[in-house]
């Protein structure tokens, strides 16, 4: 049976903060919009227009209220709107992704990443997160470890841009031993594809 995710208010070390997405979160869409990879990992539109930055952020509402995620914007300690890191449920386990503007890299991806898993073992009473990251990106290879995450392997071609597919590093972060998940939502197998109606990334800083 399908469950409503309610997404939280959240607060990360360094006057960070992470709250459910607003129509006013427009010009962090049109930023993303600019970057050279963000739309080619999620579905973020470009080139941008208001009404597709519109239906962006109306989808991330839907995806909460379906129970098929937690979209959340990751806000700097000035109150601007800098990223988003997203967790999608699949059973007892969840897949992470994240993306932060170019403007904004460097200050504190991690601790918003953190946040967030700290609230999904705690919270939601998942035992196991997974997060994604091409090998290239060693920035966000750092993130996911600061994060707590560890590097478990790599899945070759798990990640579709265009007719292409690319290998990405596996990382997992577990819950205390023996902890249970105490949501129940429909299995569905994250994947990082980039497909139509989804935005699981990989790690992108």
């Amino acid at each position: 049976m399908e469950r409503v995710l309610r997404v939280p208010d959240l607060a990360a070390p360094g006057g960070l903060a992470l709250r459910p997405w607003r129509l006013s979160d427009l010009d962090l869409v049109r930023e993303a919009a600019d970057d050279p990879y963000i739309p080619l990992v999620t579905t973020v539109p470009s080139p941008y227009s208001e009404a597709e930055g519109r239906a962006f952020v109306e989808r991330q509402w839907e995806r909460a209220a379906s129970g098929t995620g937690c979209p959340f914007v990751l806000v700097d300690p000035g109150g601007r709107p800098v990223g988003t890191v997203g967790l999608w449920p699949d059973g007892e386990e969840a897949t992470l992704g994240y993306w932060v503007v170019a403007s904004a890299r460097g200050r504190g991806a991690a601790a918003g990443l953190a946040a967030v898993a700290d609230w999904a073992l705690s919270e939601l009473g998942l035992p196991r997160l997974l997060l994604h990251v091409e090998p290239w990106n060693t920035a966000s290879v750092r993130v996911a470890e600061r994060a707590g995450f560890r590097r478990e392997g790599m899945l070759e071609g798990r990640l579709r841009i265009g007719d292409e597919r690319r290998d990405v590093l596996v990382f997992a972060r577990s819950g205390p031993a023996g902890k249970t998940a105490r949501r129940t939502s429909p299995a569905r197998r994250p994947d990082t594809s980039r497909a139509p109606g989804h935005d699981r990334a990989t790690g992108m800083h």
